[in-house]
């Protein structure tokens, strides 16, 4: 960041404030995570902070403290926007449009009351008053880190304020596993890790605490994996019938995308997931190497993301989706 942003942010900061903090819509560890920490630090600078979440986050990451604090938009519209209205500031995490806040995009638009933007996707818009976004960091856990050092302020971290962004760094850098992972972002979950953050029980929340229903969900798709071995690439299909079998509840299919890139050769996977109350497919891609699924997921399935993870959605049928993207595959370049 640059030091008159640090200077400006420091000076909204200087006095107490009512501050509301939103992750984009379906938060995933990161966002929930960057929410949760700077919820934390800012209390300690005795801020009136507020999480607002669009709406309702994974139960695997009920454990994270202060999600019982969190305020849902879509379960108390009319209420939530009044705390939104009567903020004195705003903090955006984990997203760069605020299209990605659902319904709550219509509240925000109208506000007039100054954005802090810290993320970590490509191609932000331009609507915060001060912007720290930056590509190369693998989460926006990590970044939150370097805000609270760039203010001058680590000696308010905590373990509670470390063991948020480590889940964060943890979910978004696939343990540890993607490209986007540094050694700075080592040096980062150790600083955490000093400061209490149990690398072990987080893991176990996250990883280890599945429901006997999402076990057997990942089963049927796992046998609805296909591979196409000609374009090293995998996908899944779910539908709402068997999401309805498997009393499907919001982050069971987290993380399942993940599976068809273990395929020996497959460097390309999707997942595509039915959803009849909102009439729409939504789809997640992930990569590796240089084949760039932010660039694909825009250019075809409205969405976006990183280079080797991004979303998309598709208002078309499930099957017309899928025929879609299989017609696409063969326009693909796979030697990249």
């Amino acid at each position: 960041m640059k030091e008159e942003e640090i200077k400006g942010i420091l000076e909204l900061l200087a006095s107490p404030k009512k501050i509301a903090i939103i992750p984009h819509r379906s938060p995933d560890g990161d966002a929930m995570g960057s929410t949760l920490g700077l919820y934390h630090f800012l209390k300690k600078l005795n801020h009136e902070a507020t999480v607002i979440a669009p709406n309702e986050f994974p139960e695997f990451l009920a454990w994270l403290p202060g999600s019982e604090n969190v305020l849902i938009f879509e379960k108390d519209k009319e209420n939530v926007a009044k705390v939104l209205q009567s903020a004195d500031l705003i903090f955006t995490l984990d997203f760069n449009a605020l299209h990605r806040t659902g319904e709550m995009e219509n509240v925000l638009n109208k506000l007039k009351t100054p954005f802090i933007m810290i993320d970590h996707h490509q191609k932000p818009d331009d609507y915060a008053t001060f912007m720290y976004s930056n590509t190369k960091f693998g989460s926006t856990c990590e970044m939150i880190y370097n805000f609270i050092s760039y203010l001058g302020k680590k000696e308010l971290l905590d373990e509670t304020i470390a063991s948020c962004l480590y889940t964060g760094i943890v979910t978004d850098s696939g343990s540890f596993r993607f490209p986007t992972t540094t050694s700075e972002t080592h040096r980062v979950a150790a600083a955490l890790l000093d400061l209490g953050a149990r690398n072990g029980d987080i893991h176990n929340s996250l990883f280890d605490n599945n429901s006997y229903h999402r076990l057997q969900l990942l089963g049927r798709a796992l046998q609805n994996l296909k591979v196409f071995p000609d374009y090293k690439t995998s996908y899944i299909r779910l539908t709402q019938q068997e999401l309805d079998e498997f009393k499907y509840v919001k982050g069971d299919t987290e993380g399942i995308v993940n599976y068809g890139l273990t395929i020996k050769g497959i460097i390309f996977a999707a997942i595509f997931i039915e959803n009849k109350e909102e009439g729409i497919v939504k789809i997640s891609f992930r990569s590796q190497g240089d084949f760039d699924v932010n660039q694909f997921a825009r250019q075809y399935f409205n969405g976006g993301g990183h280079i080797n993870a991004a979303g998309g959605k598709s208002t078309k049928s499930l099957d017309e989706t899928i025929k879609d993207f299989e017609s696409i595959l063969s326009q693909q370049n796979f030697n990249v």
